[in-house]
């Protein structure tokens, strides 16, 4: 078992902060190209690249910081939805601290991000434990079992953690069954019923997540549900998260609604800390993935455009939710029956290129024939979809880029064979 000295911890943690604080993203990564390119279109362009937009990330930035002060509150990054950790130095300039749902995300929240995570996970192992605690400011335990599993053991490993529990309202407007916490059956949290009236001493907040993509008018009937089930517990508490899906970034999302409930629930229970962890917030809309045509093929009368890319592999999340991606300069065509292609010209399917034969969405329509090489751009692919990609068939990775203020685009990360290759080790 690995146990990390805390000491050089601590000295570690502090030499990569004054690091990032002294050097600029521009040097602190391997440069593979930087080029200028046209936003509208990225003709420059010829190979799949997620392209991460700095003047949208920081415009994203700069909202959820002025939310979190006007409201008093604590906003922090879910590694779950973002973990682009090279583009961190621009995230510090924000906010201090992210979530971790696993040993990985802790050590990334450590090592990369500068701080120590608030960690949940559905349940911990003994031989990660240690590491998970030592990496954490905050640990959570989805289950009384777990805590009392646990928790001396948490403590022994960083005495300054501060414990909490994750609860469930048994409410929640998340329509998709897959994305849904609160759903009968649900493996997440404990609910009010099975609470002891007093809570272990040492058990300092609570932790619910009921949200995904939501507004602020779905939070406050949230909400209500939360106090009702779970307010005679607060005088106990000294923090409270409500965790992520709050879309404070997206344009229709009420945000001064949200900061009034935040200031109620301040002045209903002012000795609680109020924490949100949202990652979808942070991304949204911060950029597209850049595919090209590769192939047109046709049978039984539906067109598939053939992309460099796939949404098994590169864009998982669309097929998971399921939904369909916003195609740049292209029309978004409902259908009841995806065996049959609507009528009209320029309509396609999108195919990627993977062997699986599911590996397709559509249909878009087009405003002119679509020709081998040109781009297909997805708007919107930075959260969750980097996140979630895979190495099925060793399809090649999209590369990872971000355009500067200045217009240019560095490559943040090449994929190679050996990508690959080293996963099977």
């Amino acid at each position: 078992m690995i146990f990390y000295d805390a000491k050089v911890l601590k000295k570690t943690q502090t030499s990569n902060y004054i690091r990032d604080k002294k050097l600029s993203l521009h040097h602190k990564i391997n440069i593979y190209q930087v080029m200028q390119v046209n936003l509208a279109n990225f003709n420059e362009i010829h190979r799949p690249i997620y392209v991460l937009e700095e003047e949208r990330l920081r415009h994203n930035l700069s909202l959820i910081k002025s939310v979190a002060e006007r409201a008093d509150m604590e906003i922090i990054l879910a590694f779950k939805a973002y973990a682009l950790w090279k583009t961190f130095p621009i995230f510090r300039e924000y906010i201090t601290s992210t979530t971790a749902s696993s040993l990985s995300e802790a050590k990334l929240a450590y090592h990369e991000f500068g701080s120590k995570a608030h960690t949940f996970s559905p349940a911990y192992t003994d031989y990660e434990i240690d590491e998970i605690a030592q990496c954490s400011s905050h640990l959570t335990f989805n289950s009384l079992t777990q805590y009392e599993r646990y928790h001396e053991r948490v403590r022994r490993a960083n005495s300054d953690i501060r414990l909490g529990l994750r609860v469930n309202p048994e409410y929640s407007e998340v329509g998709t069954l897959l994305y849904n916490p609160c759903a009968p059956g649900t493996r997440f949290g404990v609910s009010a019923d099975k609470l002891p009236q007093t809570l272990p001493s040492d058990i300092e907040g609570f932790h619910c997540h009921c949200h995904c993509e939501s507004g602020a008018d779905v939070f406050e009937r949230t909400l209500a549900h939360i106090e009702e089930k779970f307010s005679p517990w607060f005088s106990q508490l000294k923090w409270i998260n409500f965790g992520g899906g709050h879309l404070m970034t997206r344009k229709d999302y009420d945000v001064e609604h949200l900061i009034n409930i935040i200031k109620g629930f301040h002045q209903r229970y002012p000795h609680l800390k109020i924490i949100m962890e949202p990652g979808s917030a942070f991304g949204w809309q911060t950029g597209p993935l850049v595919t090209q045509v590769v192939d047109v093929v046709e049978d039984k009368g539906i067109r598939t455009a053939i992309i460099n890319a796939s949404f098994t592999c590169h864009m998982p999340d669309c097929l998971e939710m399921p939904y369909m991606p916003a195609v740049r300069n292209a029309e978004t065509l409902e259908v009841d029956d995806p065996t049959k292609a609507p009528e009209g010209a320029h309509i396609y399917r999108i195919g990627g290129n993977s062997c699986l034969s599911g590996d397709f969405m559509g249909f878009w329509k087009f405003d002119h024939e679509l020709q081998i090489g040109e781009n297909v751009i997805f708007e919107d692919m930075l959260h969750y979809t980097t996140v979630k990609t895979n190495t099925f068939n060793g399809i090649t990775h999209p590369s990872i880029g971000i355009v500067h203020l200045d217009g240019k685009l560095e490559t943040l990360r090449d994929f190679s064979y050996e990508d690959y290759r080293s996963r099977m080790d």
